[in-house]
């Protein structure tokens, strides 16, 4: 099955502190991916020096004049690099020779990502787990699927429903499990 029309399926609409989602695929315009990367950096590079500007910094000063290019390319890069389909990580997938019918976990995987609604780090460790259907795929890739989800502005359910959508379509299999365990910045005092 199709991993979006998995998702479309078996997402639940869900609210969180009155924040609707009403997919389980991050909301993307049409046009996401009209411009290339060098042109949405630009793009923020201005807006952020409009902000900064706006808050009355002084962006002629040596320590912020290049911080709106920094973090342009900061998040087109790096923490909202996983918004472009490009990026999604290859999955290879094995012949489980070994047999092995129990459950295959791999936890601690460390994430930091964005909250959507703020703006604001979220940190935390995701326990990632699947009964093997015949296949099966390396620890790592389970790491690289929660990262590519993770670095884009997100909300923890719709994180913890992609890595395991990902992972079912992958190894065709329901029998994935995944639990997200983090801090959100926006609600930490």
């Amino acid at each position: 099955m199709k991993f979006d029309k998995l998702l479309e399926e078996t997402f639940h609409d869900f609210d969180a502190n009155d924040h609707q989602s009403s997919s389980a695929e991050t909301p993307l315009r049409t046009d996401a991916f009209d411009l290339s990367d060098d042109e949405k950096i630009s793009r923020i590079e201005n807006d952020v020096a409009n902000i900064l500007e706006t808050l009355g910094m002084d962006m002629s000063d040596d320590s912020l004049k290049g911080t709106p290019k920094r973090v342009a390319k900061m998040f087109v890069q790096e923490i909202f690099g996983g918004l472009h389909p490009k990026r999604s990580p290859k999955l290879s997938t094995f012949d489980n020779k070994y047999k092995y019918g129990h459950m295959l976990v791999e936890k601690n995987i460390t994430l930091y990502s964005t909250c959507e609604h703020h703006l604001l780090p979220i940190v935390g460790k995701a326990h990632v787990a699947y009964i093997s259907n015949g296949t099966v795929i390396g620890l790592s890739k389970m790491n690289r699927i929660v990262d590519y989800f993770a670095k884009r502005p997100q909300v923890q359910e719709r994180l913890t429903r992609q890595v395991v959508h990902m992972l079912q379509s992958a190894l065709e299999t329901k029998d994935v499990a995944c639990v997200i365990d983090a801090k959100h910045l926006c609600v930490n005092s």
